[in-house]
């Protein structure tokens, strides 16, 4: 079985916001004096501007509550270097994400974002989850009943962004997990079609708004052949989208989501000049022969190609191995140990085809109850359950910012 990225379980089990509380700040008052100095040497995640349009800088929302107080109970504990190692993880700019709610709580939580952003000068990265059947049903299952009540849910979001500058992660796993990936699909394949209608409405929907970029679900370098991926997402629309999403609660590297996402567009190129996917590098890890179709038949400037952005939220260690023969369904994407946060967000990546590096996942937020094909309810690799998809996740958190690559501290 293909690497999974499980976005769903990513962030978001039908919160639509995180809203302010007192414990922040009773967690920073008490820790401002302890962590003065450690706090000062973390990485900056990215330099605020003070005058620019479009903003330049990222866009940090409130933080998850629990995580507030598991810097509180650190310091408590006079762990003051973790302490200050998970506020620097919580300080940097990451997505904020909308799953379930009526279309009225979305709208409105939306404008807080976008307003609140706006406030700071800074952009908002806004990741959408709510595609009926998302998720396969399993563990962020959930979203729209019904395509008429994912257009209106869509519709939503577009008054609540508005004039703002946003930039919308549409849909972690709608089009790497179709519905005809796992079982959920007809005979006729119409679920999968109506899959592709949402996407490409949601598409139609918030592309056109001023400062709005939309970017597609292409998996990451460890799921699809990119001549498989192409297809789907020129079906969900893509002509029409700023991008492709990469690497979504996922840990694959870097370099490697580097050149599987420039073979992305380069076949997307291909395709929108006529040619066809089936011709496009099959074994992308094969870098000299599909260095070689490049150099044949892709010609396009990169500021005429498809861009991309990926996720350095939790890939600075890699992805996991699990080991050899140990389990039946080893689910490395879920919850995997030892993991550590990766690059900082930013929006400038040297790299021209690809638009910006973000923390779409937040780092510290379980992926889901792991058994890894055990009958658990343990996470056999940790010896406890693991908390439900979303939740906050104190212990893989404090991994995270133990084996951050860069460090999220300085030493």
């Amino acid at each position: 079985m293909t690497a999974r990225d499980r976005a769903g379980s990513a962030g978001s089990t039908g919160s639509t916001d995180r809203t302010s509380t007192n414990l922040r700040p009773i967690a920073v008052a008490a820790t401002a004096a302890a962590l003065a100095v450690a706090a000062l040497t973390a990485t900056p995640a990215q330099a605020r501007p003070t005058h620019s349009s479009p903003p330049s800088a990222l866009y940090t929302p409130p933080a998850n509550p629990d995580a507030d107080r598991q810097i509180l109970d650190l310091v408590r504990h006079r762990k003051l270097k973790d302490a200050a190692g998970v506020l620097a993880m919580t300080r940097t700019p990451q997505a904020v994400w909308y799953g379930d709610g009526t279309p009225d709580e979305v709208r409105a939580s939306v404008r807080r974002t976008v307003v609140d952003a706006a406030r700071h000068h800074a952009l908002p990265v806004l990741a959408l989850y709510n595609i009926p059947g998302r998720d396969c049903a399993q563990y962020s299952a959930g979203g729209a009943a019904d395509t008429p009540q994912y257009e209106a849910w869509i519709d939503a979001v577009r008054a609540g962004i508005g004039s703002q500058p946003a930039t919308v992660i549409l849909e972690p796993d709608s089009l790497a997990l179709l519905p005809s990936d796992c079982g959920q699909d007809d005979a006729q394949g119409s679920r999968t079609a109506e899959r592709y209608t949402e996407i490409h409405y949601a598409v139609e929907a918030l592309e056109p708004l001023a400062g709005t970029k939309v970017y597609l679900d292409a998996g990451h370098s460890g799921w699809h052949s990119v001549n498989d991926i192409v297809p789907r997402l020129v079906a969900g629309g893509i002509d029409d989208a700023t991008g492709f999403f990469l690497n979504i609660s996922n840990y694959r590297s870097d370099s490697e989501l580097a050149w599987y996402g420039k073979l992305v567009s380069s076949c997307l190129s291909y395709v929108s000049a006529g040619g066809a996917a089936a011709d496009c590098p099959n074994k992308w890890w094969a870098v000299n022969d599909a260095q070689a179709w490049l150099d044949a038949h892709v010609h396009a400037a990169p500021s005429a190609m498809k861009h991309f952005v990926t996720d350095t939220s939790r890939n600075g260690q890699g992805p996991w191995v699990p080991p050899s023969g140990v389990y039946s369904d080893p689910q490395d994407w879920c919850n995997p140990p030892a993991r550590g946060a990766g690059a900082r967000p930013t929006l400038d990546t040297g790299d021209p085809l690809a638009d910006a590096e973000l923390w779409v996942k937040i780092p510290g937020e379980s992926d889901g109850q792991c058994t890894r094909g055990t009958p658990g309810p343990d996470d056999p690799e940790r010896g406890y359950q693991d908390p439900a998809a979303g939740k906050w996740f104190p212990q893989q958190a404090l991994e995270l910012v133990h084996n951050a690559n860069p460090r999220l501290l300085l030493p």
